[in-house]
């Protein structure tokens, strides 16, 4: 399988280069965003790309946008790729990694739902008994659901520099009132539907995290990515066990393995061997598999 590191399309102007995604303009009113094949870990994009793991989140993104559309707008715009990329080498660069958006105000917050107590949330109750100052019952174990999904946002952190949890109060003084909590209300909804409907397809979604722009009218939008294996922590159901990590879907399978090196987790990031990289790429392939049956 092809894998595409960066993307380079001379007939529309590059507005920039994320950690895994490049944006281009189209117009004044949308934009072109190649979701490329770079991975990041511990906010540092690594050296080596995951071949076609682009094309899944772009895909897995489309089915989310699709399921969630009754409950909130989202950026898709509807235009099709060949009439913003006409030219057919370009596109077969892109392959399906590529979505036609609408030009929307994105919120600087990073919109996080937890439904089980795993990674820094874990570490946080561990401390103090609560999860970004929202306090939990006693006795939870490593990975255990929580009572109820709860809301812990965080900024979004420039390329390089790592996101801040804050809590709600923060988000109010950001947003103000009536946006922070039509955010958290957003952001929770999409969670409980969306984990209920993988829990049926074989999957825990263990905590996401989205993203949100506003419209000229200031209507709230999802945006960005969507229940991706990049934005979420997936469980197989059926290696689920309560008390301590469980595998995933995702790239804390990377992660997993970066920690057995000597880094210091800044940049340069270290080579993956190719064992590595070809185990990754196969379960962000396992994950749009078994969620949306393709």
């Amino acid at each position: 399988m092809s894998a595409l590191f960066e993307s380079n399309l001379r007939g529309l102007p590059l507005i920039g280069r994320g950690k895994v995604r490049d944006l281009y303009a189209v117009g004044t009113d949308h934009l072109l965003v190649v979701t490329t094949d770079r991975l990041s870990a511990f906010d540092v994009v690594l050296p080596q790309p995951i071949p076609g793991k682009g094309e899944v989140l772009t895909r897995v993104s489309n089915f989310w946008f699709a399921r969630t559309a009754g409950l909130i707008p989202n950026q898709l715009s509807g235009i099709p790729l060949e009439q913003v990329v006409t030219d057919p080498a370009e596109r077969a660069q892109l392959g399906e990694r590529a979505q036609v958006v609408r030009r929307l105000k994105p919120l600087p917050v990073e919109a996080i739902v937890r439904g089980y107590v795993i990674g820094s949330g874990w570490k946080d109750y561990q401390a103090s008994g609560a999860i970004c100052g929202i306090a939990l019952p006693a006795g939870l174990r490593q990975a255990d659901p929580l009572p109820e999904p709860i809301f812990t946002p965080s900024t979004k952190a420039e390329l390089g520099t790592h996101d801040e949890n804050v809590d709600f109060a923060h988000v109010i003084r950001l947003l103000g009132a009536e946006l922070a909590g039509e955010v958290r209300d957003a952001s929770l909804r999409i969670y409980r539907e969306s984990a209920a409907y993988a829990l049926g397809r074989g999957i825990i979604i263990a905590d996401t995290k989205f993203e949100f722009g506003l419209d000229d009218q200031g209507r709230l939008h999802l945006i960005d990515e969507v229940l991706t294996p990049d934005s979420s922590r997936f469980w197989p159901a059926d290696q689920y066990c309560p008390g301590f990590s469980p595998p995933s879907f995702d790239k804390q399978f990377v992660r997993d393995y970066l920690e057995t090196l000597y880094w210091d987790k800044t940049a340069p990031g270290p080579n993956l061997p190719q064992d590595i990289i070809e185990r990754t790429a196969a379960k962000y392939r396992e994950a749009e598999e078994r969620l949306t049956g393709v």
